[in-house]
């Protein structure tokens, strides 16, 4: 069944634990893992709770026992991407303390590596584009998250002795989310193999 493939993804990427047989790992946890393979796959209106159910191994009853409504489910693994995204900066620190500039650099290779990662885009920015204009409760969630990511690149580059840290933060932001929609449109081989270079680039430009 092509869920099994979905699912041994998600253990893989830790949205489950790969040592957990499918059956032991809680109903919740594979509800959300399930959800944000799906919803990755096939977008978050292509897929309903009834689907998410039974892909999860479990039923409607259960999937809303543990989330009050499908909005709440998308909240739900939106948080768990967003929390997925922010573990870099405890990552970038743990690698190179003391060292701004070495973990601007890294920075930039981390974000290179995670586009080959997610041939799919980002969970987040798929979401904001998805829901436009719906009035999701997802949006504010969205919105507070790239802030935060922005806000952090921004401090970054500030501690790295960059001049105008605040622009230097845009540009490598916009470059990151360009990259995103550039590999969906034209394939790793597209205008987002240059990502790092150009980043590098611009990095070089403001020091």
């Amino acid at each position: 069944m092509s869920r099994t493939t979905s699912a041994k993804k998600s253990e893989t990427s830790n949205e489950i634990s790969a040592a957990v047989p499918e059956d032991r790992i809680p109903p919740r946890e594979r509800i959300v893992s399930t959800a944000s393979e799906l919803f990755r796959e096939r977008g978050i209106r292509g897929i309903g709770v009834d689907a998410i159910a039974d892909a999860a191994l479990t039923n409607k009853m259960t999937l809303y026992r543990h989330f009050g409504s499908k909005d709440e489910l998308v909240c739900e693994t939106l948080r768990r991407a967003s929390e997925k995204a922010g573990a870099i900066w405890r990552d970038l620190e743990a690698a190179y303390p003391g060292n701004p500039r070495a973990q601007l650099d890294a920075w930039v290779e981390m974000r290179a590596q995670c586009l080959n990662g997610e041939p799919a885009g980002c969970d987040l920015a798929n979401a904001a584009i998805e829901l436009k204009g719906e009035g999701h409760p997802a949006h504010e969630m969205i919105e507070r998250h790239k802030a935060e990511q922005r806000d952090r690149l921004a401090a970054l580059c500030s501690a790295a002795g960059a001049r105008e840290p605040q622009l230097l933060a845009d540009t490598l932001t916009l470059l990151l989310e360009g990259a995103r929609v550039s590999r969906q449109a034209m394939g790793a081989a597209g205008c987002c193999g240059h990502f790092a270079k150009a980043c590098h680039a611009a990095i070089a430009s403001f020091a």
